[in-house]
């Protein structure tokens, strides 16, 4: 399976950094399969911190059969449903640490961030919320959390996004 990552650097060893800001599936290395979303998270991150930083995607391989492998402790959210949204919520909200090697899910972008904070707020019940966000295209995003899984992701090449 061939993954990017969307930043400003290239990554060839991809690392869980301890200062990440509350994320969707905690902390850990986080690509998606699909090329232009990487893209445009790394549009995004190089606009946050200004010219000098350059928008880079990271492209890796891994063996599709490491989802499936039993020495690995996976969670695989396949809609954007209750589950999915307490653990983002839970993800997001403190520094909680779990024990899955890999998360693989939709991603709450900014815009589903906003549905989000209607729901962490008590606006929004969990059922609209659920509602609001499968109006939303849901890209994937597949997290890495351990050391262990980070070994078989194997770095391919990377290429500068310029507009």
């Amino acid at each position: 399976m061939k993954l990017f990552h969307g930043g400003v650097e290239i990554i060839e060893k991809p690392l869980i950094l301890e200062n990440q800001r509350l994320l969707d599936f905690g902390k850990g290395f986080y690509t998606t399969s699909n090329q232009k979303q990487a893209e445009k998270w790394a549009s995004i991150k190089q606009k946050r911190i200004g010219n000098a930083a350059k928008a880079i995607v990271s492209v890796f391989e891994i063996n599709d059969e490491y989802f499936d492998d039993q020495n690995y402790a996976i969670r695989h959210f396949q809609f954007a449903n209750e589950e999915w949204l307490d653990f983002v919520v839970l993800n997001r909200q403190e520094y909680k640490s779990h024990s899955y090697d890999i998360v693989k899910g939709a991603v709450a972008n900014d815009t589903l961030y906003a549905t989000l904070v209607l729901f962490e707020t008590g606006i929004l019940s969990k059922k609209e919320t659920i509602v609001r966000l499968k109006t939303h295209k849901l890209f994937d995003q597949i997290s890495f959390h351990s050391e262990k899984i980070l070994r078989e992701l194997k770095f391919v090449e990377s290429y500068e996004i310029t507009e």
